[in-house]
Formats: structure tokens, C-alpha cells, sequence
């Protein structure tokens, strides 16, 4: 480590646990906990504190878990989040945190204010003078400005100290005051008023408890930051939880709820030395959450600065630069003060507080789950040394999400909206970095291994309805793209597919590498299909042993392949006899089998899909009209039809038909009356020129066929069929049951 790197790190574990506990037990805690006590009663305060706790808790052993797997940077929260989920929604987050932030400061310098309230009723009682509270404000924040900006950090930290002192002082003399107030009900009887407001407090006070955030954002100039974020983060979230209960107790047994609700600072009416000590308790617990924030946001903003996350180089050069040799945030500092005197001109207190909960509940809720994504990914690099439990980062997320709704389902959906545009301006401006899939996909491995695992293990049941999980391999792939684009409509609802592009040849490192490349090809294709096509490639020395191969693979959806799909150009006598002759291995695996007959000719979707039905076609017939009517499922084929022709001889014709409307009928299947044709076979008319006549426009030709076939006619029986277009030859292991 280099000389600057030790004197930038230089805080241990106290900063971060004062810069917590300071803005835990903050400017809420002397203004607006007596009112919420008075709103709610005892019981519905402590309520709302267990429910805070279920978010703040969660997200605190979620961050602390985080920070002890990784070496954490300056950026806080927003380093975490970004090295996590990715550059592009850290950005994201980091940017709607960032703002949190500095609002935050413009909220603890709106709260010093009314520690000021005796003399603005001064001045208006006596002298009707309505004073604004900007004239405190305003130099308030100016005055902080220029501590933070002429002497940073090291100035900010040792101020921290003297005002945490003077908060301990304060809240000790309250808990030793008392009033003459006696309750007309005993503790145990406490009650739980205006349940119908319980949300609307929640939203003003969550922010007493959004202090974990803030010790973290000192990541940066931490000596140990694995040892003092967790340490720091989680004592001064348990220990406020603890402080509030009994802050609770006491405003609730020591003032009636008029009381509270009428006077602000209640607090002092309460306290030992009361008039003196909780007004210097307020300022002291505001001006500490100031410095916190203060010290916190600007480095929020020169990560994003130094990550290149912000729209603009500019931007990214100006914030990321840092002042001396500790990288003060001199020009980040400066905007943040910027901001918060904006808001401190402008803004109300509560209205305030609600905003910065909506933005904290979304830091929150990211955190927790992140800590739940890597408990489920198993990411082998995931080793943090503080451990949390993924159930309770899970709920952590939930809770987060439904108390944003339950507070403001119309605040919550805007910010929702809001960070979804940010993140895919982000991701318009940096499309080379990976976005969320950097997180999802140790989990999406996961939860596919789980699947499978448990398909495999589970019993078939007999009966089942049949669908497609079919494997094709050609080495004619960047030549001719309609197979692929076939299995990608037979897969594209109901199906499950394979597509092997071969590479013939012995494997070595050149081979490999020309695989690798492409690879990388397939999945641009699939990507430009729009499919849901797992694409590989395979190196082997001939076709047949290719084919030999790939009927050996586990099917990608949990069950096995039951379909393979040869392809060749129609015309092409050698493709078809390398198929043929590789026919017999296939249906040694029992496997249903698909010749695609691919033409020269575009396909013509509107003309529809025709399937021929001939006598001998007993096993073929159900399997062409289910791949028809799942290739229909593709949206390029959303104005087509099915179209049935079917040829028996000149005395079955009524029972033909009768049997094909049955079927059309019990299957439920979208084929109009209107689109079944019964042919009568002749002698002297060959089928082939039947299919020629009926089907020469078709988009596409289903034919069924038999092994005996094949044996009897080989490459004759294939060919004739050159004026139809793309035709799919059909043969099924076995009948498929139309359910």
C-alpha cells in the first residue's frame, strides 16, 4: 500500500458507529416522536419501530455481509451496490442515493432550526413579526458548508464526537426527568389509536432509522473497512432500536397524547434541566446527521465520478477529482451544499422525510437483495467473513417493497418509473457493461439445476401430453438460417429446443477457438430470432458420429429430447443420403424424427400450414397437426392458418371426414371445417402431384412417412416436390394422443 493510500485510510471503527448512532437517534427523535406517540398511542409507535427494524436490520447484515466479502472503496452503499449488481444499476441506485444524501442534509438543517421555535413565537407574540425560519437555516447551512469545504473530513469527524456527547448527555437527562402525569392506564393497556394513520407516521419517522447507510459512506478512509462497517453498522442499529423503545415508553407514560401531539418539543418539558439540555440535545443530534450526510454524499458522488457513471465526461472528471493527499471530495462537496441549500430555502420537514424514505426504502431493499441473490447463487467467490441468513435478506426485500406501496403506492410506483428511465439512460450511455444479469445469473443457474434435478428425479406420469423437445444439428448454419428459425417457432411456446451447429473436424486449439468464435455467432442469431433456442456448437470428426452424440444430450428443459430434426437444401441428393443413412441410429434411440426439406422459396406465412394426411399415416397424423399447431404459436405466423388434406379411398370418404372433425373437435384444435379437405386417391394419380397442385403455395408442407419407406424408396421418396416450397417430413415413434 502506498504512502497516499495509508493517509487516506486513517478511521477505525468509532467514525462509523457515531456517524450511525448520530443520525438514528436524530432530528426525528426530538420532533416528531412525540407527535407520532400522541397519533398512534405506545403500541402503535413500538409497531412501527418493529417494522422499520424489519427492513433497517435485514439491510444492515446485508450490508455487512457484503462489505466483508469485498475490499470496499469510497462510494459507501453505492460501491457495494454497483460492484454487486453490476456498474449500470449501481449507477442507478447510487444516483437516486446520492441525492437521498444530500437532501438529507437540507432535512437535519430544517430540524436545527426549530430548536429556535421560543424565539420565533418571541418575536411574533411581541412584535407580530412572522420570522422565517431561512434566517436561521440559511447561515446554518452556509456555515457548515465552509467547515466541511475549508477543513473536510478530519474536522467533521472530531465535531462528531463533541456532538454525540452532548446527545448522550441530552437523553440522559430525559430519561432521569419526569412530570406529574398520570396515565389513566397502566403500561400493559397502552394504547394502539388511528390505526388508519399508522402508514402516513411511518413515512415522517422511518427516517430516524436510515442511519446504517451512513457510516458505511466512509468506506473510503477506513483503515479496516471488513471489521468496522459490520461492527459499527450493526451495534448502532440494534443499540437506537433499543433507545427508541424506551423513548416511547417514556413520552407515553410522562405526557397525555394532547400533549405530544401539540408540542414539538415535549421532550423538554419531560428532561432533567429540560428547557436547556433537549434543545441542545436537537441541535446536537441535527448537526451530527448534517455532518454525516455531508461527509457521506459527496463521496457518493466521486465514486460515481470516478466510475464514469454520470451523463457526461465532464461531470465524471469534475466530481471524481479529489483535493490533497486524503482525495477530499473538495468539488463534490461543493454541489452537495449546493443542493442542500436549495432544499433548505425551499423545503418543508415532513415532506422531506417522505422523500427521503421512498429513496432509502429502494437502497434498502437493493441491499437485501443482493445478500439474497448471492445466498441462492452459491457463487463459489462469494465468502464473506460476517454471515447473514438468506430468509432474512428475502424478507428484508419484500417488506421494503410493500411498505413503499402501503405508504405511497403513488410515490412508490413514480420512483419505480423514475429509476427505471435512469437505468436505461445508464445503460444507453455504457452499453458495454453488464447490467443486472452480473447478479441473476449465478441465481438463474441455480434455480435451472434445481429444476432439472428434481424433473429428473420426479416420476413421468403415463399419459402425459406430448410436447416437442427436439435437437438439431446442421453445419450449414450461417448458410441457410430456416431451421434455425423452424425450432425456433416450435420452441417458442410450447416446445423445448437444441441447436448444435457441427464443426467436422478433430478437436485441438485451433478447432476449439473457431468454435468459441462461433458460438459467439449462434447467439447473436439468437439473440436477432428473438428465440428461445439453447445454441452450442460441437467439434467431431464426421456426421455420424455428431449424430451418435447429440441423441445422447440432456434435454435443456429437464426431460429428454424425444424429436430430432434433420435439415437439408431441397436438391441436394448429398445431404439427404448423409441423413438417411444416419436415420436408422436415431430410431434406434426411439426418438420421433423431423426431415426439413428447406427451399429456395421465402416463406409465405399467410398461406398457411398444410398437412397431409395418406392412409398409412396412422402413427404420423396426430404429430403433424400438434407441430403445426405449435408452430402456429410463433407470432410470424399470427395471420396463418391449418389446413388438413387428407386422402383415403372413394368408400372411407364419409368416415374420413367424420373422424377428422372428431378429432378437431375433442382437441380443441383452431382448425376451420372449412380448412379440411378429403381427397380421393386414384390409381393412375400420384400423390406427389396432388401436393404439388393443393400446396404449391403454401408457407408450409407437413408429409408424414414410414421406416419401411425409407427402406423401400430412399432419396425417391423425398424428392418430387420441388414446386411446393419448405416441407417438413414427419415420422412418430409411436401414436400421439390428441388430449
Amino acid at each position: 500500500m502506498s504512502y497516499r493510500e495509508n493517509k487516506a485510510r486513517r478511521f477505525g471503527t468509532a467514525p462509523v458507529f457515531f456517524t450511525s448512532i448520530a443520525t438514528i437517534l436524530g432530528a426525528i427523535l426530538f420532533l416528531r416522536f412525540g407527535f407520532a406517540t400522541g397519533s398512534l398511542g405506545f403500541w402503535g409507535v413500538i409497531l412501527i419501530i418493529l417494522v422499520s427494524h424489519l427492513v433497517t436490520i435485514p439491510a444492515a447484515l446485508a450490508l455487512s455481509e457484503i462489505a466483508t466479502n469485498q475490499r470496499v472503496e469510497g462510494g459507501g452503499v453505492y460501491y457495494i451496490i454497483s460492484r454487486s449488481f453490476g456498474l449500470n444499476i449501481g449507477a442507478t441506485i447510487g444516483i437516486t442515493l446520492y441525492l437521498a444524501q444530500a437532501i438529507s442534509v437540507a432535512f437535519y438543517i430544517l430540524a436545527f432550526t426549530e430548536v429556535f421555535e421560543p424565539f420565533f413565537n418571541f418575536m411574533y407574540q411581541r412584535y407580530n413579526i412572522l420570522v422565517p425560519r431561512q434566517v436561521i437555516s440559511v447561515p446554518v447551512m452556509a456555515g457548515l458548508s465552509v467547515i466541511i469545504l475549508k477543513r473536510g473530513a478530519n474536522l467533521g469527524i472530531k465535531a462528531l464526537y463533541f456532538v454525540v456527547f452532548i446527545l448522550f448527555i441530552s437523553l440522559l437527562c430525559f430519561f432521569l426527568g419526569g412530570t406529574n402525569y398520570q396515565g389513566p392506564e397502566g403500561l400493559m393497556n397502552f394504547t394502539f389509536r388511528n390505526q388508519e394513520d399508522f402508514f402516513i407516521v411511518l413515512a415522517i419517522i422511518f427516517p430516524a432509522f436510515t442511519g446504517i447507510t451512513v457510516g458505511v459512506g466512509l468506506s473510503g478512509d477506513l483503515k479496516n473497512p471488513g471489521k468496522s462497517i459490520p461492527l459499527g453498522t450493526i451495534s448502532a442499529t440494534i443499540i437506537g432500536m433499543l433507545v427508541y423503545f424506551f423513548v416511547t415508553w417514556k413520552l407515553a407514560s410522562s405526557a397525555s397524547p394532547q400533549d405530544l401531539l401539540d408540542d414539538q418539543l415535549i421532550m423538554s418539558r419531560i428532561a432533567l434541566f429540560g428547557p436547556l439540555v433537549i434543545p441542545l440535545g436537537l441541535a446536537a443530534s441535527t448537526i451530527s446527521s448534517a455532518l454525516g450526510s455531508v461527509l457521506v454524499a459527496p463521496r457518493t458522488l466521486q465514486a460515481l465520478g470516478t466510475d464514469r457513471s454520470l451523463p457526461g465526461k465532464k461531470l465524471n472528471y469534475i466530481f471524481s477529482r479529489g483535493k490533497s493527499e486524503t482525495n477530499e471530495p473538495y468539488n463534490a462537496s461543493l454541489i452537495t451544499c449546493i443542493i442542500a441549500m436549495i432544499f433548505v430555502v425551499m423545503g418543508s420537514l415532513d415532506s422531506v422525510a417522505q422523500v427521503i424514505t421512498m429513496f432509502f426504502m429502494v437502497s434498502y431493499s437493493s441491499l437485501c437483495l443482493i445478500s439474497f441473490l448471492n445466498h441462492f447463487g452459491s457463487d463459489p467467490s462469494y465468502r464473506p467473513m460476517f454471515k447473514s441468513r438468506w430468509y432474512i435478506s428475502l424478507s428484508g426485500f419484500l417488506i421494503s417493497i410493500w411498505l413503499m406501496l402501503m405508504i405511497n403506492i403513488t410515490a412508490a410506483i413514480v420512483a419505480f418509473i423514475v429509476i427505471s428511465l435512469l437505468y436505461v439512460n445508464i445503460s444507453n450511455h455504457h452499453k458495454e457493461r453488464k447490467g443486472l444479469e452480473v447478479i441473476f445469473q449465478g441465481a438463474f443457474f441455480q434455480l435451472a439445476r434445481k429444476i432439472q434435478v428434481y424433473l429428473q428425479k420426479s416420476e413421468k406420469k403415463q399419459g402425459a401430453s406430448w410436447r416437442p423437445s427436439v435437437v438439431c444439428v446442421s453445419k450449414n448454419t450461417f448458410k441457410r438460417t430456416k431451421p434455425f428459425e423452424l425450432i425456433t417457432w416450435i420452441s417458442h411456446r410450447y416446445g423445448f429446443a437444441t441447436y448444435i451447429h457441427l464443426i467436422e473436424g478433430y478437436f485441438s486449439k485451433s478447432s476449439s477457438e473457431q468454435s468459441a468464435e462461433e458460438l459467439k455467432k449462434l447467439i447473436q442469431l439468437s439473440a436477432i430470432e428473438e428465440s428461445n433456442v439453447y445454441v452450442d456448437t460441437l467439434i467431431s470428426p464426421s456426421y455420424t458420429s455428431a449424430i451418435a452424440q447429440i441423441i445422447q444430450l440432456p434435454g435443456i428443459s429437464g426431460m429428454e429430447n424425444n424429436l430430432v430434426l434433420f435439415e437439408y437444401e431441397q436438391g441436394n441428393n448429398k445431404e439427404l443420403s448423409q441423413i438417411l443413412d444416419n436415420y436408422a441410429l436415431v430410431k434406434a434411440g426411439n426418438f420421433d424424427v423431423c426431415i426439413y426439406a428447406n427451399s429456395q422459396k421465402a416463406i409465405n406465412f399467410k398461406q398457411g400450414i398444410h398437412v397431409w394426411i395418406k392412409p398409412t399415416d396412422s402413427e404420423n397424423a396426430n404429430l403433424m397437426i400438434l407441430i403445426a399447431y405449435i408452430i402456429l404459436g410463433h407470432p410470424d405466423w399470427k395471420k396463418g392458418f391449418i389446413k388438413i388434406f387428407s386422402l383415403c379411398r372413394k368408400d372411407e370418404k364419409k368416415r374420413t371426414w367424420e373422424q377428422i372433425v372428431e378429432l378437431i373437435r375433442e382437441g380443441r384444435l383452431p382448425i376451420s371445417l372449412h380448412n379440411v379437405e378429403i381427397l380421393t386417391m386414384e390409381e393412375d394419380v400420384n400423390p406427389k402431384t396432388l401436393i404439388s397442385e393443393k400446396s404449391a403455395n403454401a408457407g408450409l408442407v407437413l408429409i408424414g412417412f414410414r421406416e419401411e419407406m425409407v427402406k423401400q424408396l430412399g432419396e425417391d421418396f423425398f424428392s418430387g416436390h420441388e414446386e411446393v416450397g419448405d416441407v417438413i417430413f414427419v415420422n412418430a415413434n409411436k401414436y400421439k394422443e390428441i388430449k
